[in-house]
């Protein structure tokens, strides 16, 4: 492609962007300082549509920018660079957050915010997390309150039933006993080697063991379902012109609603270097009603080893090079919060 080319083409993604109809060579001839007439510009434009980059609707019709143009226009775009004063608020919000968890949920709040899109954010924690303290409170009614922090920051709650009651006395002897014992191993090894000293006949006359049966019966030491994913903005979608009847519609909004569709959207970007913007542009592939919207997101790696991923769902008329920026900046107060 000629950079006059490109130029016109850039131009005419900018010019559908912004107004969603379909973009003729009379168009682009008044915006452009350079006086390229209109018939060269639609000569162009026929040129782009033969190498895929243009689709025409209708034979009267301008011409509609295809995936292949938005891909190209996006790899045109500089982004600004945020003031260094809002960059240290959104990493002062973050950094009063204490978990991961709650940073990964309040990035997809501020993605949201700051772009009108659809705000998307997942922790995904490290393989063999290690163990660094539990706490166990109890609660009325034979409740007990779990708790486990990992040292990559992940925290477990969990309140469970018991058929009988267990005194905070006891409680605490088995949490000093665990944490005595196995800080620092990795959660799946502690699992193996508990069950093992479980299954001794000498632990049926220990009183503490005999009761961390009950815990660990109950799920004590489990993480839970994986990865955190937090979507905030869903029915920012609604005033969208996707093309869709409200049926359809609602079969989007259930789509976004499963968490292996969401997690598989943002795998993609944990295939790229930490740091690295990446942009999607349509999403068919995924589901057939994603058709019309752009994936933009980034990944980054703590120094705990846990990965998270911060991105924005939105149209593929979106303005990228906001969206882009806010996502970039998200992510370094995510890192440095």
């Amino acid at each position: 492609m000629t950079p006059r080319s490109r130029e016109v083409l850039h131009e005419i993604v900018a010019s559908y962007i912004a107004t969603g109809e379909p973009v003729s060579s009379r168009v682009i001839s008044r915006r452009r300082r350079d006086p390229l007439s209109a018939a060269s510009i639609r000569n162009i434009m026929a040129d782009l549509d033969d190498e895929g980059y243009l689709s025409q609707p209708h034979t009267s019709a301008g011409r509609i920018p295809t995936e292949k143009a938005f891909r190209s226009y996006v790899q045109s775009l500089s982004l600004r660079r945020m003031a260094a004063v809002e960059l240290e608020r959104l990493r002062a919000e973050l950094g009063k957050l204490e978990t991961v968890e709650a940073r990964v949920g309040e990035t997809s709040r501020m993605v949201t915010e700051m772009t009108q899109g659809v705000g998307i954010a997942a922790a995904i924690p490290q393989i063999r997390p290690a163990l660094e303290h539990i706490e166990l409170v109890a609660l009325a009614d034979r409740r007990v309150l779990m708790v486990v922090v990992t040292r990559d920051q992940q925290v477990s709650n969990r309140v469970v039933s018991l058929d009988e009651a267990i005194s905070p006395e006891e409680l605490a002897s088995i949490r000093n006993y665990i944490n005595r014992n196995f800080a620092g191993w990795a959660l799946e090894d502690v699992r193996r080697e508990l069950a093992a000293r479980l299954e001794q006949a000498s632990a049926a006359y220990d009183a503490v063991l005999n009761k961390l049966t009950l815990l660990y019966t109950k799920g004590l030491l489990d993480l839970g379902p994986g990865p955190e994913v937090h979507m905030e903005g869903a029915s920012n979608l609604v005033g969208l012109d996707l093309h869709l009847t409200k049926e359809k519609m609602r079969e989007l909004f259930r789509a976004l609603e499963e968490k292996k569709r969401v997690l598989k959207l943002l795998d993609r970007f944990l295939e790229q270097p930490a740091g690295e913007i990446g942009v999607h542009v349509g999403l068919s592939e995924m589901h057939p009603l994603m058709s019309e919207l752009s994936l933009i997101g980034i990944p980054v790696t703590l120094p705990s080893g846990i990965s998270a991923v911060i991105a924005v769902l939105g149209p593929m008329r979106m303005n990228y090079g906001r969206v882009m920026s806010a996502v970039r900046h998200v992510g370094q107060a995510f890192l440095s919060a």
